[in-house]
């Protein structure tokens, strides 16, 4: 049986407009949403990897699909530039909220170890901030790559310069 699929857009640019809007506003809340779930499950409830299988997984590709995307579109992100500062400050975001996670699940399940619960606090965020820096600088030079790649490449209709695709 062959299908047959409508290819044309029945929508104007208005409605083309507000569609991307909202797409973009649930794949954002799909993705904080997830994250917020993840977390909370971790901290508050005594887990089986394989019950927060499904949403890792989900988390994850949608997490690189939208990382993977924008790189290849030479596309970083709208308020922070790709240089060090800025990939230091988001890993010591990151470090920070993983720290007091992991000092909070730590505590949780020994609440007698203060100590020790500060220890593993501290060495889930440094090896956060590692990682996450590690990304960060490793995709700003990818970035970079592809940036100097669009720019030299011509536009569609043959003439240089900026496009607005």
């Amino acid at each position: 049986m062959k299908k047959s699929w409508n290819h044309k857009n029945n929508l104007d640019e208005r409605q083309e407009q507000a569609l991307l809007r909202i797409e973009h506003n649930g794949c954002w809340l799909a993705f904080w949403g997830l994250a917020a779930a993840l977390v909370v499950q971790r901290i508050f409830f005594d887990f089986d990897f394989r019950s927060l299988a499904g949403e890792c997984v989900v988390f994850m590709a949608l997490a690189l699909y939208i990382a993977v995307g924008c790189l290849s579109q030479g596309i970083w992100d709208r308020r922070l530039k790709p240089n060090t500062s800025s990939n230091v400050i988001v890993s010591l975001t990151a470090a920070l909220i993983t720290g007091i996670l992991g000092f909070v699940r730590t505590l949780k399940n020994f609440p007698d170890k203060i100590a020790g619960s500060l220890a593993s606090g501290i060495v889930y965020a440094v090896i956060t901030f590692t990682v996450c820096f590690a990304v960060l600088q490793f995709s700003a030079g990818v970035f970079r790559k592809k940036q100097a790649k669009l720019e030299e490449e011509p536009q569609e209709n043959g003439e240089e310069g900026d496009s607005l695709i």
